[in-house]
């Protein structure tokens, strides 16, 4: 006996001679199509001008976006701070907001927040040598200077006086 139900499971949606040619040519045809479709779109970009592969266009394209200033004189600043002559000290809060107002002001890795006097009291209450010898050589997460080595001595001892007379 025949099961109705099992020969129709089984059945192909193509069901007409017509239907077997169109699929098999289709099937054969898309693929070729997108091939040369494929082919057209990489071969039929423009060529790079030649000015575009001149050896000064590359090395503006590769050049860095910044330079690293070794000495002051490379930086433009004064040429006696390179050579260790004497320059002007720069303020208390100016050096602040260079190099401490990134930790300090949000209290990154422990630093002490900027005017919070619970915080302060017992580092002011060390005297100012320690947190002088804390800001220049460094201290926990802290890098010496706060981590700009060229800081006069003098500019990081008024960063810490600045700091110190907000906390007060």
């Amino acid at each position: 006996m025949k099961d109705e139900g099992s020969s129709h499971a089984h059945s192909s949606p193509i069901k007409t001679p017509k239907q077997l040619i169109v699929v098999v040519v289709l099937a054969f045809l898309i693929p070729v199509v997108g091939i040369i479709l494929l082919t057209q779109l990489v071969t039929s970009s423009k060529a790079p001008s030649a000015k575009a592969l001149d050896p000064e266009a590359v090395a503006e394209r590769i050049r860095p976006v910044a330079d690293v200033a070794i000495s002051a004189e490379a930086a433009g600043g004064a040429p006696g701070a390179a050579a260790g002559g004497t320059t002007e000290v720069a303020s208390g809060d100016a050096v602040y907001n260079q190099a401490c107002a990134a930790c300090h002001g949000t209290g990154v890795a422990g630093a002490p927040k900027f005017g919070d006097k619970g915080a302060w009291a017992p580092r002011i209450a060390k005297g100012k040598d320690a947190l002088y010898t804390s800001a220049l050589k460094g201290l926990n997460a802290m890098p010496p200077k706060g981590g700009n080595p060229s800081l006069a001595d003098d500019a990081v001892k008024a960063a810490v006086d600045y700091m110190v007379n907000a906390a007060k």
